[in-house]
């Protein structure tokens, strides 16, 4: 890989270091803040517990005085009168029978990541899980066996393999209550799957587009989502599910490049030339791009479900633009609009944000049912003295976005989100992905996760040629451990300019690559440097890397949760650290996952106690028949993707005390 040019880093760092002072004494910088927000829970903010150490058990693990409790695993049935996965029976191929698609229907998800809270008037919870994707090697035995090549006729032999996995993705939504500890109620009024098949409407700009209407120009009928990754709340009551790695589930994308209208559409996030990761297209021609050329444009959007209308279709709001939806979170301004933070989880993609033309109403939630259909979509440039601006993704007859650039409407324009972002300058990041927001101060956080191809010189990404070398707000390069970048809006959610901050270069805190504050002058930042947010005291600072799905307490603590290799081939976890004070900055590990798991979701339930969260593909560096993990079950048992709730034992604490 290419070496970072050290002049030009200098000159990146001396300015950061203003940048630091700025944010640190200008009040005007933390004005990002929702419609008179309280200061909850202030002077309650310190962190009392014990961190765990890194570990490398296939157990959950949280501090003295906490404890965890498996909420959902997959496959435990959701209804009365559908069966309870026997995880057992996983290596022996129960997931091969024909009727066993039709169970999953009716089970909680596979791979659960990003959810969302709901609270029902009896005390209750209501939580939407995301169910990102299928890990077929470890479902079905004889998947991995077969390999790269024999892959499409083992799907041939075991068609229902197909229906399975579309039965497995998609979203759940389950009412909890509470005795002892939270459980599932079987057969709640709300519980509800939306898979692969569930019925949903396109909504916005790109509803009109001709290549998502039918062949007498009626809308196109949409069947189900996919790669659900992130997720976020409304003040509305609905649930926001960012649509991922659609691209993995098509196949055969050669196909549509003698179409210029599909190609140009499919340029920079389209079906795989030839077989899909999954190969569903072998046996459901929807994900044939030769058979169905325009499906894989139904997809890579923001889903809306309302969890407490369980009959009522998803809408895909295409006003939001089409990429790598990692998630949307939503915050309302003062003058009631709303803006939605979105990153696209793909190495030098773009940050984003949506905001309302419309009100939020909170005396008539029938009003805000469709605010997200109109409004302008803006994409993020960061510039080196720590000044930014929102460029707005809006089509004109003359500019970069007109039609002599290519773009024919404002459909175009949301469909082809990523050239649109391309052709306005915005700035590439390190994967983009989750977005939290202060309570307190209001600033916006944005995990960058990793990115290994920083710095190495020019190369193609996506479907265009890239500049990789390091910039202001991606300074490391390559990127092995990823880093959080924490925004002020001038202003508020509605703010055309904002001002930012490298808040964390995650890694291994340690002398002297640990910055206690960005040098005036100094070396290339090499991939081992860390900063957390000012605090240098290595050995009270807990080690990791790849941040991605962000929270925050009442409090103004930032938690974190990982996906990725830690240092010290640790398990991943779930971090926090306070953004404000003496120990802002100051990480701490709260819990360790099991073996070869992702940690997602991050969400803390409205009583400040419990922490839920998802833990992804444990075990997924084996297969059905000798997995890398059998948690949370153990002995012969499949490892099961799960929800769990972390709290502490004693009922007069709250979190993080």
């Amino acid at each position: 890989m290419a070496s970072p040019n050290p002049e030009t880093l200098r000159v990146l760092l001396e300015r950061r270091l203003s940048r630091r002072r700025l944010l640190q004494g200008g009040a005007s910088l933390l004005a990002l803040a929702a419609v008179d927000r309280p200061a909850l829970g202030a002077g309650r903010g310190r962190l009392a517990f014990e961190p765990v150490a890194p570990s490398d058990r296939d157990e959950v693990l949280v501090p003295p005085g906490y404890r965890a409790d498996v909420v959902l695993r997959w496959g435990d049935a959701l209804f009365t009168g559908v069966p309870s996965l026997d995880a057992t029976r996983v290596a022996s191929g129960a997931l091969l029978a024909p009727d066993a698609p039709a169970a999953q229907a009716g089970q909680f998800g596979y791979n659960c990541d990003g959810l969302g809270l709901f609270a029902l008037p009896d005390g209750g919870l209501l939580v939407g899980v995301n169910h990102e994707f299928p890990t077929p090697a470890l479902l079905f035995p004889g998947w991995a066996e077969a390999g790269r090549e024999g892959r499409a006729a083992f799907v041939r032999e075991h068609r229902s393999v197909v229906r399975y996995m579309q039965a497995a993705v998609g979203l759940s939504f389950v009412e909890l209550e509470r005795t002892e500890r939270w459980t599932c109620r079987v057969s709640g009024r709300l519980n509800r799957r939306v898979t692969a098949a569930s019925p949903f409407e396109l909504r916005g700009p790109a509803a009109s587009h001709p290549l998502l209407r039918g062949s007498g120009g009626e809308p196109e009928v949409v069947a189900g989502t996919l790669g659900n990754c992130a997720a976020g709340p409304t003040p509305w009551g609905t649930y926001l599910s960012g649509e991922e790695n659609i691209d993995d589930y098509f196949g055969n994308g050669a196909a549509v490049r003698s179409d210029p209208d599909l190609a140009r559409a499919y340029l920079r996030l389209g079906p795989r030339p030839r077989e899909s990761r999954y190969r569903w297209e072998f046996v459901d021609a929807r994900f044939d791009a030769a058979a169905s050329p325009r499906e894989a444009l139904k997809f890579g959007w923001i889903v809306e479900v309302d969890p407490f209308a369980p009959n009522a279709p998803g809408k895909k709001r295409t006003a939001l633009g089409r990429f790598k939806h990692e998630g949307a979170t939503p915050v309302v301004t003062r003058d009631g609009r709303v803006a939605v933070y979105m990153g696209d989880d793909e190495p030098f993609e773009y940050f984003y944000k949506f905001v309302t033309e419309g009100r939020f109403d909170p005396a008539r939630p029938e009003r805000n049912r469709d605010l997200l259909d109109e409004g302008t979509l803006y994409v993020a440039r960061f510039d080196e003295d720590g000044t930014g601006e929102w460029l707005p993704l809006a089509w004109a007859p003359t500019g970069p976005l007109s039609p002599a650039a290519g773009f024919r409407s404002q459909a175009d324009v949301v469909l082809r989100c990523r050239e649109a972002a391309d052709r306005v300058g915005a700035t590439p990041l390190d994967r983009p992905e989750d977005v939290a927001v202060s309570p307190i101060t209001g600033r916006v956080y944005v995990s960058c996760t990793q990115n290994l191809s920083r710095g190495a010189g020019r190369i193609e990404v996506g479907g265009r040629v890239v500049a990789t070398a390091p910039h202001a707000a991606c300074p490391r390069a390559p990127n092995e451990a990823g880093h959080i970048l924490e925004i002020a809006e001038d202003g508020d959610g509605t703010a055309r300019t904002f001002r930012w901050e490298v808040f964390v270069l995650a890694g291994a805190p340690r002398e002297p690559g640990l910055l206690a504050a960005l040098p005036l002058t100094a070396a290339p930042l090499e991939p081992d440097a860390t900063y957390f947010g000012g605090y240098a005291q290595a050995a009270r600072v807990s080690a990791f890397a790849n941040p991605d799905n962000l929270g925050f307490d009442a409090d103004g603590n930032l938690w974190i949760v990982t996906d990725g290799a830690q240092p010290g081939g640790a398990n991943n976890g779930c971090f926090v650290c306070p953004t404000e004070g003496r120990e802002r900055g100051r990480v701490r590990r709260f819990m360790s996952g099991p073996r070869d798991a992702e940690i997602a979701g991050c969400e803390i339930a409205p009583d400040g106690r419990t922490l839920f969260l998802s833990v992804q593909h444990p075990g997924d560096s084996g297969r059905a028949v000798a997995p890398g993990s059998r948690w949370p079950d153990g002995g012969d048992a499949a490892p099961r993707p799960s929800l769990i709730a972390i709290e502490p034992t004693d009922p007069r604490r709250r979190l993080g005390e």
